[in-house]
């Protein structure tokens, strides 16, 4: 499993300084500051008035905090993952400051995409593609339900998968999906910048990182989204490759 050959990967752990869970990000502080996306569904909110016991996030270490990612309560993977990404040593010499959306442009240019997930890039992707099909669990007009993956990874030569997957659990199920010929790349703000994803046959990452903690925590606070957390200046977008393709 990605998620665990990651944490084995983790060269030492150390003390959690802050967990914040806003709207849209929930972050950790330790090493680093990490983000994942805050997912939490209707279920959530019956699990949460029954789990009576709590116990201090900020009690914890990073390697304890990064266990709940096998959690079956999706908001507390959203807060193992921050944890983990606020410890990865990323390797800033593989990396380059690369939006993924202008990168997909520019590899799916009349080949055939597959996303999974919602990006704001799709319409400027669909007008260079031959065919787009963007898969999506809560499905939107123009999409294709999760359950039609099966159909269009198979015939895809680029596919994007949102780094959320990690989070809800479905990035394994999806790899098998995905021929060995196609570009596949991981992206998104919850994106562990970690060299263990290229095992799994990923060939692109692409993800975040902070570069104002203070900044960072302001904002989610304040109920920004990526758009706006972005425009602080607060955060890089950083993308890695297995070999040579950016």
């Amino acid at each position: 499993m990605i998620l665990k050959d990651i944490i084995q990967s983790l060269k030492a752990d150390a003390h959690v300084k802050k967990v914040m869970k806003g709207i849209f990000w929930t972050a950790v502080a330790s090493k680093y500051c990490g983000l994942a996306s805050t997912m939490i569904y209707e279920s959530c909110f019956q699990e949460d008035k029954d789990n009576l016991h709590f116990s201090s996030l900020t009690d914890k270490t990073v390697l304890e905090l990064a266990q709940y990612v096998f959690s079956n309560r999706i908001s507390d993977v959203s807060i193992g993952l921050a944890a983990i990404n606020s410890l990865i040593d990323i390797n800033e010499s593989r990396c380059k400051e690369v939006n993924a959306g202008d990168l997909l442009i520019k590899l799916g240019e009349k080949k055939n995409v597959s996303v999974i997930g919602h990006f704001p890039f799709s319409d400027a992707l669909k007008s260079v593609t031959n065919n787009l099909w963007v898969i999506e669990k809560r499905v939107r007009p123009g999409d294709y339900p999760e359950r039609d993956a099966e159909i269009y990874l198979p015939q895809s030569d680029i596919i994007a998968i949102s780094s959320t997957t990690l989070i809800n659990h479905t990035l394994d199920a999806i790899l098998k999906l995905c021929p060995k010929r196609s570009i596949k790349i991981l992206l998104g703000p919850s994106t562990p910048m970690s060299e263990i994803i290229f095992d799994y046959g990923i060939d692109i990452i692409s993800g975040i990182k902070v570069l104002d903690e203070v900044k960072v925590f302001k904002y989610i606070s304040e109920g920004a989204n990526f758009r706006q957390l972005k425009k602080t200046g607060a955060i890089m977008l950083i993308t890695m490759a297995r070999k040579e393709i950016i």
